[in-house]
């Protein structure tokens, strides 16, 4: 197929600026009620919530019992925003047929930072007990889709909000090539936010496709797009290889493929 010229890509947006491929989301804000709170706590608040997660006591810690990696739930002294968190000390390699490294839950929370997105909890690197692993935040109050039974359904009034989220939720996981966005790491809150834990599997250099895109958010678009390797060097060198790097760029070559032709059908 040839390649479809940036001038007429251009065209093409600005047609579709209001059809279901790109529409401008509406309705950023929830619309529920007082009761319904949300678990996203730590948005404009992500130093203040890191720097506690990188120093908080932990005062007991006991397996989840749940994941081939066997994480452990650490709770930490009454002294700060953040009551638990995940601990995850995997070191990299092969688990299960999926390389997994802890690095990689702290560089899907830094990534999600770059590009404004606030849907992954604050994660840290830190040690405990003599090991270096990942401090993610312990999300609450919410469920996960497994544990609702599947994708939920949101009110009416939520219902836009709900899938612009949705959209946003593949875009990142196609990003950052995540091999593993079951219903158990797709979490939401009383408030209707997707929440997305469990990066472990991501930043694969694999070639791999776990969403297929039927629209794309403009502006976080706009924000990938946006991103080049000096700039994810900087936020993500100390977890990812040059390698790793590169491949979150290869696989924005990809939805790039992916959305021309998307606009190209529409």
């Amino acid at each position: 197929m040839p390649s479809i010229s940036k001038a007429w890509r251009l065209t093409v947006l600005a047609i579709l600026a209001s059809s279901a491929v790109f529409a401008t989301p509406q309705g950023e804000q929830s619309a529920v009620t007082e009761e319904a709170i949300s678990a996203k706590r730590w948005i404009g608040r992500e130093a203040e919530f890191e720097e506690f997660l990188e120093r908080a006591e932990v005062t007991h810690m006991e397996p989840i019992g749940i994941g081939v990696t066997k994480p452990w739930r650490a709770d930490l002294a009454p002294s700060g925003p953040i009551e638990r968190f995940a601990w995850k000390p995997i070191r990299p390699g092969i688990y299960s047929g999926f390389f997994e490294s802890y690095k990689a839950e702290v560089a899907a929370y830094e990534l999600d930072k770059l590009l404004g997105l606030g849907m992954v909890p604050v994660t840290v690197e830190r040690r405990v007990e003599g090991s270096l692993g990942a401090a993610c935040m312990w999300v609450t109050p919410a469920e996960s889709f497994k544990e609702l039974g599947g994708v939920p359904t949101p009110p009416p009034v939520e219902a836009e909000r709900w899938s612009w989220q949705l959209t946003r939720a593949k875009m990142f996981d196609l990003l950052i090539n995540n091999l593993d966005p079951n219903l158990g790491n797709w979490m939401v809150d009383p408030a209707w936010n997707i929440i997305l834990i469990d990066h472990s599997r991501a930043f694969t250099t694999r070639r791999g496709k776990v969403h297929e895109l039927t629209r794309v958010d403009p502006a976080l678009w706009e924000r990938m797009q946006q991103l080049d390797e000096a700039t994810l060097t900087e936020a993500l060198g100390p977890w990812l290889s040059k390698k790793k790097i590169r491949a979150i760029l290869k696989q924005r070559e990809r939805m790039q493929e992916e959305i021309d032709l998307l606009a190209e059908r529409r």
